[in-house]
């Protein structure tokens, strides 16, 4: 089978590396794959050298034309079996130029509860006859689509995604890199985009609350990088927390990060999945994160998810986590890694797409 894959950028986010997950499984089960991206640089990308990845120059509404050209002319060259779009632009774009371009098979994907304001809901919705499968990456998101009027019931599906169990494993754990972590503090880690979504600026202030209370050494780590790090580092200066919160910038060892770390903190506003927790939680990492939607899913009864946009009760639930004791903790990462194993497995993922791509 020749697939397509088109997303909107390959930044870093867990939809980028859920796609270049999916690209080297798919190529490993023996198909032909491609990946084509709208705009920007690339920052994730399959392991697999023989994968394809075309850019399509999307950079503005001015260039929508020459970016569909290129996609029209990639479609004739490759002939695609199925086309598999992911995240709000490219499925808008995708579905347009189908108008122009038949292709036997399009399936589309959303990654969150919210991918933008009633024009995107709009737009999904007025182009849902130009797609034939629609799915979102958990019930929650899946329903808020639902609610906004983008879709109905009839033609959009939870699709979870999956995760490489033999990347994401607790073999590892703690076999502690000094340059990283100091091994004689518990530390607390944080992964994704410093964006909006994510809100740091309510694990911040959380960490201002807990370290009035706590004074035993912990630290606060957070990997990744993004458009509002100067706010946040005016934020960590301007609450005393420089030695506190460490940002580590952009890092492409996030299971030895994760098995490195006592917990792992998820501060967001809003999920789609949470693709991190999940993560996380593969690696026998206790979770603490917000009721952002998705995380609920993916956690059922590990870990301790706690209300948005609440800095007071964020900073409870890391107090209430540094109380548990150590077989507590051990029972719950247990239990956490038999959740993953069972329900979001990248092996699963790919068994239900292939399902999907020949119907």
């Amino acid at each position: 089978m020749k697939i397509l894959y088109v997303i909107t950028g390959l930044g870093l986010g867990g939809a980028e590396r859920v796609v270049a997950n999916l690209a080297d499984e798919m190529y490993k089960h023996g198909h032909q794959i491609k990946i084509a991206y709208l705009t920007g640089d690339i920052k994730v990308k399959p392991q697999i050298e023989n994968i394809e990845i075309i850019y399509l120059g999307l950079e503005g509404f001015m260039s929508f034309l020459s970016a569909s050209q290129k996609y029209r002319d990639l479609i004739n060259s490759y002939k695609p079996d199925v086309v598999h779009s992911h995240m709000v632009h490219a499925n808008i774009f995708t579905r347009l130029n189908r108008i122009l371009k038949k292709i036997p098979k399009l399936v589309c994907t959303a990654h969150n509860s919210n991918e933008g304001g009633k024009i995107r809901m709009l737009a999904y919705k007025y182009t849902n006859f130009l797609s034939n499968f629609n799915t979102n990456v958990s019930q929650a998101a899946t329903e808020a689509f639902i609610k906004s009027g983008a879709f109905t019931r009839d033609n959009i599906q939870t699709i979870y995604n999956g995760i490489d169990l033999d990347k994401f494993n607790c073999d590892n754990k703690r076999d502690i890199n000094p340059s990283s972590f100091n091994s004689s503090e518990v530390n607390f880690l944080s992964v994704g985009r410093f964006e909006k979504q994510k809100d740091y600026p309510n694990l911040i202030k959380a960490v201002y609350l807990v370290k009035k209370i706590y004074h035993k050494p912990i630290k606060f780590y957070i990997a990744g990088e993004g458009r509002l790090r100067p706010l946040l580092e005016n934020l960590i200066e301007k609450m005393q927390l420089s030695n506190d919160i460490i940002l580590l910038g952009a890092r492409a060892d996030i299971p030895e990060l994760l098995n490195q770390s006592n917990f792992f903190i998820l501060p967001s506003k809003y999920e789609g999945f949470g693709l991190v927790v999940a993560e996380a939680m593969a690696c026998k990492c206790f979770v603490i994160s917000t009721n952002s939607l998705g995380p609920a899913e993916i956690m059922g009864d590990t870990g301790i998810l706690v209300e948005p946009q609440n800095p007071a009760k964020l900073a409870d639930a890391i107090l209430y986590a540094l109380t548990l004791s150590p077989g507590i903790i051990q029972e719950n990462n247990e239990r956490a890694r038999m959740r993953i194993e069972s329900l979001f497995s990248l092996e699963k993922s790919v068994e239900t797409w292939l399902d999907i791509y020949a119907k």
